[in-house]
């Protein structure tokens, strides 16, 4: 398990990799895989997910599902940091015939356990997951990892239901909680309210944090493995966090990145890599 410091310089360095690749293809979406570059280097690099990169299917691992699939570059940069495959594939972001496309396929890429675009999915297969481990009486957890936009996809909540009463104590969700979606903010396209209570009313415990503060995020994950129930985090955080031009833009959803840009934004990187 690495120390603070390095699981921030290791989102720090992600980032960069997610901006030159989506550089390099001419597409991709930098601006919500910024947002969640520290809750799942903390999750992975900070030792609550078990996994073997050597053995990508190894039966006991633990499974985390990208529920937001177009924060795919992030997920690659991830598990290359982590040794699934090199980080020179990074290249072949989203070319014909790469194993790393626009959105995660559990059929081409190491380490990835469902394959995931639609949004709205990630959390029922997530229970399909936890609740196969509870009936084979495994110690696999489950993480999934929501967008806040996606939070609109009715689906969510008819799985957020269904959670408490299977009794998943093994189940986590991790919401980025970055306030920004494709054509706007969470408030101007649908609000969302007040995320905790209603996760409380649907029987979950809810932790919040910083979702850029390392030292949040450990402590938060810790707790959630302890509740003995369906628990979620909901880690505040910043849509393009790192670039000064994309925090906060809706338009950096997925805008492609020219090389003007692609030069600002990766000097800011760069001089902010601690």
């Amino acid at each position: 398990m690495f120390e603070l410091e390095a699981l921030a310089r290791i989102a720090q360095k992600l980032r960069i990799e997610v901006l030159e690749a989506a550089h390099s293809a001419g597409s991709g979406h930098c601006g919500g895989s910024f947002s969640c570059a520290e809750m799942l280097v903390c999750l992975y690099h900070g030792g609550f997910l078990k996994h073997r990169p050597e053995e990508p299917d190894w039966e006991e691992r633990d499974r985390f599902i990208l529920s937001k699939g177009h924060a795919a570059p992030l997920l690659y940069a991830l598990l290359a940091s982590c040794g699934f495959f090199p980080m020179e594939e990074m290249k072949k972001l989203r070319r014909f015939s790469s194993n790393l496309q626009g959105h995660p396929d559990m059929r081409k890429t190491p380490g990835v356990d469902m394959s995931t675009g639609s949004l709205g999915m990630g959390l029922s297969n997530a229970i399909g997951m936890a609740y196969a481990a509870k009936l084979k009486v495994s110690g696999r957890r489950v993480f999934v990892l929501l967008g806040d936009g996606e939070l609109d996809e009715g689906q969510i909540w008819e799985a957020a239901m269904l959670a408490p009463k299977l009794k998943l104590e093994n189940l986590f969700v991790l919401i980025d909680h970055n306030g920004v979606q494709l054509d706007g903010t969470t408030d101007e396209i649908l609000p969302l309210g007040n995320l905790s209570e209603k996760f409380k009313a649907f029987g979950w415990d809810t932790f919040s944090c910083d979702g850029h503060d390392c030292g949040e995020l450990l402590e938060t994950y810790g707790k959630i493995c302890r509740v003995g129930k369906p628990a979620v985090v909901i880690a505040k955080t910043v849509k393009g966090k790192g670039v000064s031009f994309m925090e906060g833009n809706h338009r950096w959803h997925g805008k492609p990145v020219g090389e003007s840009d692609f030069m600002k934004a990766k000097a800011e990187l760069e001089r902010n890599l601690t």
